[in-house]
């Protein structure tokens, strides 16, 4: 039906899908480092991740999220627990997309990043830094923390005193959308820092002796509730002019956030009906926020397990399953089914708004080939995904123009 529509005379042809997978040790699924392709004494190298992103650049894909926290993986959403047959450990998001940078050439990358115990101006730098080494190509995903055991591990601040899952629904929303008006002042320092050198700073004018010209320098002097930031940056503005921002949020308390600040923002809508819902109150906050003229791309998230046969995906999520000793759950829709399938439901999607998806490979390396070698020839034959990259930049892929700078009329 999405098909016929989209090619019916007088329509006009529905924009390509974006497309990004959403990288997490190996798979998404607790049990999939047991499975026979499964490298789970390499996730700890950097040839692993490198090996996973060139395969998601082989399949053109926009941009790849790595995933991090600041405290151990958990099956428990506000507690570490003990369990020792799972995936415990990772490293740095932000320094594997620096060492993958110069081993791909096209694809976005977009590591993880915990607002709430991190100092904006050291990531700034290190985001600004990744831009430099993949050539344009890098952004970032804000995530907000709130959990006891993580901020327990750095010790200056205290925890929230509400419980996540059974305190007051008025206090739950009070606390997170003060989590939230941290994040958006994070996220204004950050943008502010990438500005603070204009594209023109640098002279490198060995004749005259003059490598910046530090009235092209400038000060953000941002002053609010949780950061008081002078700047300047000290690595001069990136070659996107503003990496990408993004961040996944799941509730109303998240619209205002993404409407604020985001280029890219994730949800997780279970029905297309759904899916509608949740961008008409983020294009609303757009409004209430005056940002509705910004592009603002909604992308829905989905755990995916692909397989050449419905029975055979299935099968093989109930085998992942038996291993883990229990169903395994999300906040993101699991699909388990073959391509086409998925192309149906991600078409069918796109008709409530959705301009994009980040799937979630239930085990790696498996459900990204699915994606790669099965999902985007398909989505390709229905003329819904690009055949070639045609931008040389994260922005480009997305459509985004490179920003001015805020200061250069100044």
């Amino acid at each position: 039906m999405t098909e016929a529509l989209a090619n019916s005379p007088g329509t006009e042809p529905a924009a390509p899908l974006h497309l990004a997978v959403a990288l997490d040790g190996a798979g998404w699924h607790p049990a999939a480092w047991r499975e026979p392709d499964a490298r789970p004494a390499d996730l700890f190298g950097a040839a692993y991740w490198a090996d996973l992103v060139r395969e998601a650049e082989h399949g053109l894909l926009d941009f790849a999220t790595l995933e991090d926290s600041l405290g151990f993986q958990s099956d428990h959403p506000q507690h570490a627990d003990d369990r020792t047959d799972r995936v415990r450990g990772r490293l740095d998001a932000v320094l594997i997309a620096a060492r993958i940078g110069p081993l791909t050439d096209r694809i976005g990358l977009v590591p993880t990043i915990v607002t709430t115990l991190t100092e904006p101006f050291h990531l700034a730098k290190a985001i600004a830094t990744l831009d430099y080494t993949s050539t344009g190509r890098a952004g970032v995903r804000a995530q907000v923390s709130l959990r006891p055991a993580d901020l327990a591990l750095f010790g200056r601040r205290e925890a929230p005193d509400v419980d996540f899952l059974t305190g007051p629904p008025e206090r739950l929303r009070a606390v997170l959308e003060d989590a939230f008006d941290e994040t958006a002042d994070y996220i204004e320092v950050l943008r502010r820092l990438w500005d603070s050198w204009e594209d023109d700073a640098e002279i490198r004018d060995a004749a005259t002796g003059r490598f910046v010209d530090r009235d092209k320098l400038h000060y953000i002097d941002f002053e609010g509730r949780w950061f008081d930031v002078k700047g300047p940056s000290i690595t001069p503005r990136p070659p996107q002019g503003q990496p990408l921002v993004t961040a996944l949020v799941h509730q109303e308390t998240g619209h205002r956030l993404l409407a604020r600040s985001a280029d890219v923002g994730f949800v997780t809508p279970h029905s297309t009906g759904e899916a509608r819902t949740i961008v008409a109150g983020i294009r609303a906050a757009q409004e209430a926020a005056g940002t509705a003229a910004r592009p603002l791309h909604v992308f829905g998230d989905l755990v995916v397990f692909l397989d050449a046969t419905e029975a055979a995906a299935r099968d093989r999520r109930d085998r992942l399953d038996a291993a883990a000793g229990a169903p395994y759950t999300s906040d993101a829709e699991i699909f388990a089914g073959t391509a086409a399938q998925l192309a149906d439901l991600l078409l069918e999607r796109r008709t409530a708004g959705l301009s994009g998806f980040r799937l979630r490979p239930a085990a790696l390396p498996h459900d990204l080939l699915g994606i790669t070698r099965a999902l985007v020839p398909e989505l390709q034959r229905r003329g819904a995904f690009r055949t070639a990259y045609e931008a040389g930049t994260l922005r480009g892929h997305l459509g985004l123009e490179r920003p001015a700078n805020r200061y250069a009329h100044l």
